[in-house]
């Protein structure tokens, strides 16, 4: 194994790729640039990513944390983009089940709604087909009355049956954390808020990046054969650095999800319903609540921090009403939401709902090469046609061959498991061995399941709790996970620890409440943060809780 992902290789991270070219530099350190980084490392490349936020920050970490295969591409005859991602699902799931999990699916229909029982059934076959669905989870049309038992809180007045099929469910920031610590262990290197502030050329072609150290101000160049901008959100921010010319490509979207407790929306699966406005939403349970999205609108605000709005707010409350009358959601019941960016390719004369969610590729005189749209599930798929193109590069530069992709059959880190049909025993066997270490049944699961098996690194840190965390009074699973997070998943501020590797501000946000104090003190010290880092952590992770409560907007919608 190569060295630890830790926060405190960050520097020696850096210096090393500094050093000499790398064979590929990858900007942008969300699941598009680290599934290239993994496809490229397990081919032999000399692999780099620089991320200018944290891992993840964008869009990776705001999605509506589902693997599927969009059935609604269906209606827009967008053929092979429903057949590829519909199989990837089963591909991401095998290769991590602790981060990925089969999640039963409900398909109210209603009298005028956008699917009719007869097209709902021959899309959710053809979408069978295409995925090539196990017989276990392929869909099952229901009538009326089996709609209504699966989920008692329908509207009855326009309730006209029901198709119950399956997707996926993930937590998108963790899955892009562990497919970039496999790349990592796999003798490739990642940085965090190492931002690329130019380019640097040879012979009027890209040899390089300049980057500035967001942590430190340093400035580094890092010089590559084969530079990719995977920036999702920002790929026109810098493709524009690099060529003035080249006008805009992306249509940026907004996608808004709120959080309510699952006893406010207490349905019995995952929803896919209808909206008045003919859009479809989804409503999912997770961890004692129920997240509802997703909007899908234009946007042109600013990139990193976008904002839900009293309007998109009133959409999702309505959405829900809507489809359960009985329920009736205020936006008191909302206990937090999170905004992500879709960067699409832009299409004239398309709606956000209309444009294709196909990813693009785009090559630059210069020898950049940058990549667009796509979905989180394609992400292993857009990451084998960039690393295919950069075989090619590397073989016309210096005659060097390579492997076809690797990634099929690999599991990302913390998932050798054995597979998902052996999960389940592994989580009953690991569960036992925290229990001996003193931890409750639940958990020692709740670990298991969200570290898989790297879980015995976790647990070796419960080993000396008692000793290290007196003084701050930390619990033996906040300690082993801060330890974790530390030493193998490069966390640098509070944020980073809350939101990309626990999912807490989201779901669990009176845990961050009760916990964010105890946690910066403990990452100022072990860190050795400067006064100044220190005031300006704090106020962030305040500001980040006020922000995903949406306060204001409580108000204002009272």
């Amino acid at each position: 194994m190569s060295e630890f992902f830790s926060t405190q290789n960050r520097a020696r991270f850096i210096e090393q790729m500094c050093q000499k070219p790398l064979d590929l530099l990858v900007i942008g350190g969300g699941i598009t640039g680290a599934g290239i980084a993994l496809d490229a490392v397990t081919r032999g490349m000399r692999t780099g990513l620089l991320e200018m936020q944290d891992f993840a920050a964008g869009t990776s970490s705001r999605s509506t944390k589902l693997i599927h295969g969009g059935l609604r591409y269906l209606k827009q005859l967008e053929i092979k983009l429903v057949a590829e991602t519909g199989r990837e699902r089963k591909i991401v799931y095998e290769n991590g089940p602790h981060i990925t999990k089969a999640e039963p699916m409900l398909l109210p229909l209603v009298k005028d709604g956008s699917l009719s029982k007869w097209s709902a059934s021959l899309g959710l076959a053809v979408y069978d087909w295409l995925a090539k669905v196990p017989v276990s989870e392929r869909r099952r049309m229901l009538s009326v009355e089996e709609t209504k038992t699966m989920e008692p809180l329908l509207d009855n007045s326009s309730l006209i049956g029901g198709a119950h099929y399956y997707e996926y469910r993930t937590d998108d920031a963790r899955l892009t954390i562990e497919v970039l610590k496999e790349a990592v262990d796999r003798g490739g290197r990642a940085v965090n808020y190492m931002k690329v502030i130019d380019f640097l050329y040879k012979d009027k072609k890209i040899a390089g990046v300049v980057v500035e150290d967001q942590l430190t101000n340093d400035k580094h160049e890092i010089y590559a054969q084969v530079i990719v901008n995977a920036t999702g959100p920002w790929v026109d921010t810098l493709d524009v650095l690099n060529d003035t010319t080249k006008g805009e490509k992306l249509y940026l979207t907004k996608g808004v999800h709120i959080v309510v407790a699952q006893s406010r929306l207490p349905i019995r699966q995952a929803l896919y319903f209808d909206t008045p406005d003919g859009r479809m939403v989804f409503a999912i349970p997770r961890a004692g609540k129920t997240y509802i999205g997703t909007t899908d609108t234009p946007y042109k605000g600013e990139t990193a921090h976008p904002h839900m709005t009293n309007e998109d707010l009133t959409y999702l409350l309505n959405a829900v009403n809507h489809i359960f009358p009985s329920v009736q959601l205020v936006a008191s019941d909302v206990e937090s939401h999170w905004v992500g960016l879709r960067p699409l390719i832009r299409q004239t004369g398309k709606g956000p709902s209309e444009i294709s969610r196909k990813d693009e590729i785009f090559q630059y005189e210069s020898g950049l090469i940058s990549i667009a749209g796509g979905k989180l599930t394609g992400y292993r798929k857009m990451a084998e046609r960039i690393v295919n193109l950069v075989a090619i590069r590397l073989r016309q530069k210096e005659g060097r061959k390579f492997t076809a992709c690797q990634t099929h059959n690999l599991p990302v880190s913390g998932g050798n498991v054995g597979g998902s049909t052996g999960f389940e025993n592994f989580v009953k066997e690991k569960m036992q061995q925290g229990v001996l270490l003193g931890l409750t049944a639940g958990e020692s699961e709740k670990l298991v399941r969200m570290y898989g098996s790297n879980v015995g690194q976790v647990f070796s840190y419960l080993q000396n709790w008692k000793v290290e965390s007196a003084a701050y009074g930390l619990t033996p699973v906040l300690f082993a996970q801060l330890q974790y997070a530390l030493n193998h998943e490069m966390v640098v501020t509070p944020a980073d620890f809350f939101i990309r590797r626990t999912g807490a501000l989201y779901f669990h946000i009176d845990w961050v409440r009760n916990w964010e104090t105890v946690v910066w003190t403990y990452l100022m010290n072990e860190l050795k943060w400067s006064k100044e880092k220190a005031i300006e952590y704090r106020q962030q992770m305040r500001e980040l809780i006020q922000e995903a409560e949406g306060e204001a907007l409580v108000k204002n919608t009272k």
